[in-house]
């Protein structure tokens, strides 16, 4: 692997000394000590933190995530030539990207997303995956400009979307967004950042880049989306995926969201339609699924997941690219796929789309308007002493948009108990 893949933006020393840990070790201990990963603890998975002791919050999910990540490493070391295996991320690389995945997104999930980005549409939008690129970086305090600091090629696996988001026009006279999918953001990075991924890509030729950045354009919200991301980061999404899927899942049916009945009446045309084998497979497990003993469905789960990571293969989805690490992609087979797919459909449609989850979902998004709209409106009285400073100088020296940027970062960066509490202190009497 060539030398620049290692490189950190600050061009400081790698190693103090006497460190003899890979450039992947370091930003793993980054990344796993930051106050950004800590808050994961507190921020929605699928289900609001605290309506229940056992499912799982971002934090769990990324832990989870981690080690698909390091399953899915092991297989393709296993199955893929020897020039092949060499492009693959280590097991640290794997999980630094696998534990900082999430680490963007805003209290209250998706619901949080929306809000922020109604919000930010006047000042270049907000996205989770953006703000995670934003965070590792720029924001995390290990460096007083560069963030976490982390290697170019860490940084490159956490490109889902390497692309910057569109042009926005704030909507005026409405101070709230009606439907969500209405203000459905864009997958990309923030313009403000496009310094931090040009140094990113500078690698690349300028083919490659091209090649890597084309987007298919849409004729609604979200208005593009973006058609290719490096290998490492096609392993971290492959991992996320199975990790919601899989264990998502798990809660669902744990909790009762997710009945037999349900089941069936969503999974038994996918399964008909798989080969003679799997779908042989996916019936037993259905059934322990929702077996009466418990390590019936935890076997169940485990067997899921490695339907998925014994499938993993690498293929060339960028064929005329020179650079290796954006030619090459991890994936799965049709059928796994779409089985894959699928399971991700049951918890979207029966947990997701459950009234009473976008009910709470509903309440939340209105709760981060309303706050977002105080601290907009009064940022020199309301905002902490610190955070005040930054949006003073980002609003003198570069403008409004600027100061909007500080404090979205600061509302994203919360979690869900202290956004909370936050608006209870603002307005509730």
């Amino acid at each position: 692997m060539t030398e620049h893949w290692h490189q950190r933006r600050s061009g400081g020393p790698s190693n103090r000394p006497g460190d003899l840990r890979t450039p992947w070790q370091r930003d793993r201990a980054r990344v796993l000590h930051s106050a950004a990963f800590r808050r994961l603890q507190s921020k929605t998975q699928i289900m609001n933190v605290g309506e229940n002791d056992f499912y799982r919050t971002r934090l769990t999910h990324s832990l989870e995530a981690a080690q698909i990540g390091a399953s899915l490493i092991n297989q393709l070391q296993h199955v893929s030539s020897a020039e092949h295996a060499e492009l693959l991320p280590d097991l640290n690389l794997m999980e630094t990207l696998c534990l900082a995945h999430d680490i963007g997104h805003p209290p209250f999930g998706h619901g949080g997303e929306a809000a922020l980005h109604f919000k930010m549409l006047g000042s270049g939008g907000f996205e989770g995956n953006g703000q995670t690129f934003r965070i590792v970086g720029k924001l995390e305090a290990y460096h007083p400009e560069h963030g976490m600091d982390l290697t170019r090629r860490s940084l490159l696996g956490l490109l889902k979307y390497p692309v910057l988001m569109p042009a926005l026009t704030a909507p005026e006279h409405l101070s709230k967004p009606g439907s969500l999918a209405q203000w459905k953001p864009a997958k990309a990075l923030f313009a403000c950042d496009s310094d931090l991924l040009d140094w990113v890509l500078q690698p690349l030729s300028d083919s490659d880049r091209e090649l890597f950045q084309q987007v298919d354009t849409l004729s609604q919200a979200p208005w593009q989306k973006s058609k290719y991301k490096a290998l490492d980061a096609s392993l971290m999404e492959l991992a996320d995926d199975i990790a919601y899927g899989v264990h998502d899942l798990e809660d669902a049916v744990v909790t009762g969201t997710l009945s037999e009945s349900q089941w069936h009446a969503h999974v038994d045309n996918v399964i008909s339609a798989l080969p003679k084998e799997l779908a042989e497979l996916m019936q037993k497990l259905g059934q322990q699924l929702f077996g009466r003993e418990h390590h019936q469905r935890k076997n169940a789960i485990g067997a899921l997941v490695n339907i998925f990571v014994t499938a993993v293969r690498l293929e060339e989805v960028l064929p005329q690219a020179q650079e290796p690490l954006i030619r090459f992609n991890a994936t799965l087979p049709t059928d796994e796929a779409f089985l894959l797919k699928s399971l991700k459909d049951v918890v979207f449609e029966h947990v997701i789309n459950e009234p009473s989850i976008q009910q709470l979902r509903y309440r939340s998004q209105n709760m981060l308007l309303d706050l977002f709209t105080a601290l907009h409106t009064e940022p020199l009285r309301l905002l902490p002493r610190n955070t005040r400073e930054r949006w003073q100088k980002a609003h003198q020296e570069q403008g409004q948009a600027a100061a909007d940027r500080i404090l979205c970062d600061y509302v994203a960066g919360m979690t869900d108990d202290y956004a909370e509490r936050m608006y209870r202190n603002l307005f509730v009497v």
